[in-house]
């Protein structure tokens, strides 16, 4: 029998068709996948290690809706019952009345007074049906539509990096350039502060995140870096 060893390290970045281990002590995971005695990536994607379970987090593609997350969504039509939303996805969202907003909206009430196209509101998923619909709330902490500030678009993918281990790396960039950010799982991230030299240093640091997000350390090389540009 074959020993089993892995011919890749934790965080390195493989391509498809790449062997990752050889053997029957490891286990493939999402991105991955069993040939033989071989695993094999399935797609471009950053390598985790957990035990012996091997699994790809993908560098690039769209972004795919599940149920709980919150996402930053742009409205795209309003209708006389509900608001169609942009989740810069492959699927449309609805906010229904009900879900809108607590206040009492009469009958034939002109929506555009709560919502108007082109707003854009963070929201949570609560339903995403087969035919690529999205069934959405704004019931909720943090819910709400978003005023003033800058949108951008990061990849979806490195969402996790940025937000970091229970919001600890967003948390450094709100609290070093003294600016408030909502990152949705969709990979839009709203970003607003009083000093537009603070708001530009928000952003840069999360463009640095994402394209930085498969290296060892980085809170760390974030804040240092931070700390410097705050003092120029």
């Amino acid at each position: 029998m074959t020993e089993s060893k892995l011919l890749i390290k934790d965080k390195q970045i493989v391509v498809p068709g790449e062997e990752l281990a050889q053997g029957m002590d490891y286990l493939p995971s999402t991105g991955s996948y069993r040939d033989a005695n071989s695993i094999v990536s399935q797609l471009l994607g950053l390598v985790r290690i957990d035990g012996k379970v091997i699994k790809i987090v993908p560098l690039t593609g769209q972004y795919m809706p599940k149920r709980n997350d919150v996402v930053v969504a742009q409205v795209s039509d309003v209708t006389y019952s509900a608001w169609s939303l942009k989740t810069f996805s492959p699927y449309q969202a609805m906010l229904s009345m009900k879900e809108a907003t607590s206040e009492y909206i009469e009958k034939g009430a002109d929506l555009t007074k709560f919502y108007g196209i082109g707003d854009y509101v963070v929201v949570k998923i609560t339903n995403v049906t087969s035919q690529k619909l999205i069934d959405v709330t704004m019931k909720g902490p943090g819910l709400r539509k978003l005023r003033k500030g800058r949108i951008i678009k990061v990849n979806s993918n490195k969402v996790p990096r940025i937000i970091g281990k229970q919001g600890s790396m967003v948390g450094i960039v709100k609290q070093h350039t003294l600016t408030q950010i909502t990152v949705g799982q969709n990979g839009i991230v709203w970003i607003y502060g009083e000093d537009p030299k603070m708001e530009n240093l928000a952003e840069t640091a999360i463009r640095k995140i994402e394209a930085e997000s498969h290296t060892d350390g980085l809170t760390g090389k974030i804040e240092e870096w931070l700390q410097t540009e705050v003092k120029k």
